[in-house]
């Protein structure tokens, strides 16, 4: 609960950074000047992104069992309807509680493949950040130290996964003295849950299956930035590529701060500090963020709810799913 005050409250401050200032005029005549075929070509390419998204969370679970395309890709929409919907990033245990209703595998074990697929989405736009430091040499400082931060913090993750994958005795040995300070009806348990979470690094053993998943994690952020650079024709922003990719990556690190649901007030206002970068005036950039933040969330609403009724969960469920520790 205290979480989500913390959250409301930032997102209400960032609301009021993106308000300070406009003119709601120029606001709302960027409203009226938008042009629907490029939003009808965002849209799909938006749906083209969420599909290519739930092939290579398929990839990333092949190690563990093969689940048809049509099972991913409806448990894909509703975790994503789940992230952006609960509060805290409950949401984010969605996706490997679902699979396991589709599959044999377990829930821990799914949800090590999503710290795998965030370290492959860290992995691609590190590298798109760095080609781009050549075509957009005036970038803030603090953009490019974050850009350092994640790159440091993803090589940390990546070798303790690759370890605890390679050496699983003896990380889990290094683990057992906090394991067993717990009371003795958790350590066992915690044991094996590390066990099913280790699991879920096997594609790190697999070169070519691991190669396949980053190729395509590039492939997935350019055409994510393809999306936003489609969207600045239908605002008649004369922008070059390269400006879609500073700003998908700036958003990036705006929605990674936890506020309201739905990146309320964060989304809208790294928006408009990426915008702006390029002179793009405030109102101007505070129209483009409103329409950017309904598209992409209601699209992820709309297919959310379309695969809902198959797909059903609660978060008490999700807790007593993720406990379990019998192995298959």
């Amino acid at each position: 609960m205290k979480k989500l005050i913390v959250g409301l409250i930032l997102g209400l401050i960032l609301v009021y950074l993106s308000l300070r200032g406009i003119d709601f005029r120029q606001v709302a005549d960027g409203f009226r000047q938008v042009r629907v075929d490029y939003i009808l070509f965002f849209l799909l390419i938006v749906f083209f992104v969420q599909s290519l998204r739930s092939f290579r969370w398929g990839l990333m679970l092949r190690p563990l069992d093969r689940v048809n395309q049509i099972s991913l890709f409806s448990v894909t929409s509703v975790g994503f309807l789940a992230i952006i919907s609960l509060p805290a990033r409950l949401g984010e245990l969605a996706r490997p509680y679902l699979i396991t209703k589709k599959s044999k595998i377990k829930m821990t074990a799914a949800l090590g493949t999503i710290f795998v697929e965030r370290i492959c989405d860290s992995i691609a736009i590190l590298a798109i950040f760095a080609g781009i430091l050549f075509f957009v040499p005036f970038l803030p400082p603090w953009l490019v130290r974050s850009a350092l931060l994640v790159s440091l913090l993803t090589l940390i993750f990546l070798a303790l996964m690759v370890i605890m994958l390679m050496k699983r005795e003896a990380a889990l040995k290094i683990l057992a003295p906090l394991i067993h300070r717990l009371p003795e009806r958790f350590a066992g348990k915690i044991e094996g849950l590390l066990h099913q979470l280790i699991d879920g690094f096997k594609i790190f053993s697999n070169a070519r299956l691991l190669l396949q998943v980053l190729l395509l994690s590039l492939f997935i952020w350019m055409v994510n930035a393809a999306a936003i650079y489609t969207l600045f024709h239908a605002f008649a922003l004369n922008l070059p590529f390269t400006a879609a990719i500073v700003l998908m990556i700036i958003l990036l690190i705006g929605i990674a701060i936890p506020t309201a649901p739905g990146f309320i007030g964060n989304w809208h206002y790294a928006c408009i500090l990426g915008l702006t970068l390029f002179d793009v005036s405030k109102s101007e950039a505070l129209t483009f963020a409103i329409i950017y933040h309904f598209l992409s969330i209601g699209i992820v609403i709309a297919l959310g709810i379309i695969f809902l009724p198959f797909n059903k969960f609660s978060i008490a469920d999700m807790k007593k799913e993720a406990l379990s520790t019998h192995r298959e």
